[in-house]
């Protein structure tokens, strides 16, 4: 089965918690904070596996986690880092933000390894927290979240030459008689169901890939029979093969089907059309009217192609075409990447941000303070419900400006605030 297209969803692991712990020995008098980082969590790595055709894996998995860091322990004990997860994809796999459609990766390059979400950092320990005037803190940091995303992985096959034309034309006698791809042959009228690769070998150091690319009925840009399906993957190709069955004896137009065919690709992509394409009349040995031929031809060149009469089936007239083509190919760029962008703008959009903070009365008269900065807070550190715990959590909103927001808002001494789960008295 060949798939080309899946929704999934990668997640790298959350940092582990910090620890709030302390040294008790009866040698150390004085024996102060103690506790570990947590470990990093894992991060999330994409693989261009050469050996690795289609994304049909993940059809039937969707989701995919990093490991998470484990928290750290007293003695200043590190926890240990999540393990990254590695994900294996077919070389030519775009995985681009669901929701957006931005290209976050191309994987082009065989065996390249690329990150797309970073673990989430290990939270620190009450160790870092300690102060001259803060001699045992009681607060710890808490671990990162991993970013989660939901991506669309998306095949565009990457080959030197496309090979088009209608069902039934010879497409895939013409990839099995140039290239070793067994591709299925058979009269019917309908079309290939998957794309088919093939390696051209002229000679030592002379070869190409070229695909045989199904779907190309008439109305395939709109999604008729295996519509657009895999109209992308020409998009990565150097060059086109149009192969047109000029023997009419099907009771085809050989003319009426060059143009349709055009009229697709066009449809679809602008570049597409604009494309180098060689036009090979096949069935060469079944007409015998070489007038039609000739109309043909006259007509297809003054369109600006070239047209070179074939037989697949006899194997006349290929060799001089592949070895053109090899040396056409090497003259001709492929087209340059789609720009990647930044995961981290990505994730920043996903992130809805609240107001920095508010506060608002409840009918009790209390005040809440609740934000993106509360939140952040709790978020970032393990805070007991000890008394120190507590005056460390107001010295940390107090730093950020809450005590000025609460006197704008007009609270007054002993008027009862919560933020969170903390509830105290405001004093001058």
């Amino acid at each position: 089965m060949f798939i080309d297209e899946v929704v999934i969803t990668v997640k790298a692991g959350n940092g582990g918690d910090g620890s709030a712990a302390f040294r008790r020995e009866k040698s150390v008098q004085f024996g102060g904070p103690d506790g570990g980082d947590g470990g990093n969590g894992g991060s999330v790595f994409f693989y261009a596996d050469p050996n690795v055709n289609t994304l049909v894996d993940f059809k039937y998995k969707k989701i995919f986690k990093a490991q998470h860091g484990e928290n750290g322990q007293k003695k200043q004990m590190f926890g240990k880092s999540g393990e990254d997860l590695i994900i294996k994809v077919p070389v030519g796999t775009q995985v681009r933000d669901l929701q957006t459609g931005k290209l976050l990766l191309d994987m082009h390059e065989k065996k390249e390894t690329r990150m797309l979400l970073k673990g989430g950092r290990g939270g620190w320990g009450n160790v870092h927290f300690k102060t001259s005037t803060r001699k045992a803190p009681k607060i710890a940091e808490k671990g990162r979240e991993g970013a989660e995303l939901q991506v669309k992985l998306e095949l565009k096959l990457l080959a030197d030459v496309a090979l088009v034309g209608y069902p039934s034309v010879g497409k895939s006698s013409f990839i099995n008689r140039v290239s070793a791809a067994n591709s299925k042959v058979g009269s019917y009228h309908f079309t290939t169901l998957e794309p088919k690769l093939g390696v051209v070998r002229l000679e030592e150091g002379k070869s190409f890939v070229i695909a045989d690319i199904p779907g190309l009925i008439e109305g395939a840009h709109e999604g008729v029979g295996l519509g657009d399906k895999f109209l992308r993957h020409i998009e990565r190709c150097k060059m086109i093969y149009h192969l047109v069955d000029v023997s009419e004896m099907e009771g085809r137009d050989a003319i009426a089907d060059f143009e349709k065919i055009n009229e697709e690709l066009s449809k679809f992509s602008e570049k597409l059309a604009k494309k180098p394409q060689i036009v090979l009349a096949n069935k060469m040995d079944l007409l015998w009217d070489m007038e039609k031929y000739e109309k043909f031809k006259s007509y297809v060149e003054e369109k600006g192609y070239e047209v070179y009469p074939v037989s697949v089936l006899l194997n006349e007239g290929l060799k001089e075409i592949l070895y053109k083509t090899f040396d056409r190919i090497q003259k001709v760029e492929r087209e340059p990447l789609e720009e990647e962008t930044d995961i981290r703008e990505v994730l920043q959009e996903l992130n809805i941000q609240k107001d920095d903070f508010e506060i608002t009365q409840d009918e009790e008269g209390v005040y809440h303070i609740e934000g993106r900065i509360v939140d952040g807070v709790l978020a970032k550190y393990v805070i007991g419900m000890d008394d120190e715990s507590i005056v460390n959590f107001l010295h940390l909103m107090r730093s950020l400006g809450m005590e000025e927001a609460m006197q704008e808002a007009g609270i007054e001494d002993g008027d009862t605030v919560k933020i969170a789960n903390v509830e105290f008295e405001y004093v001058e």
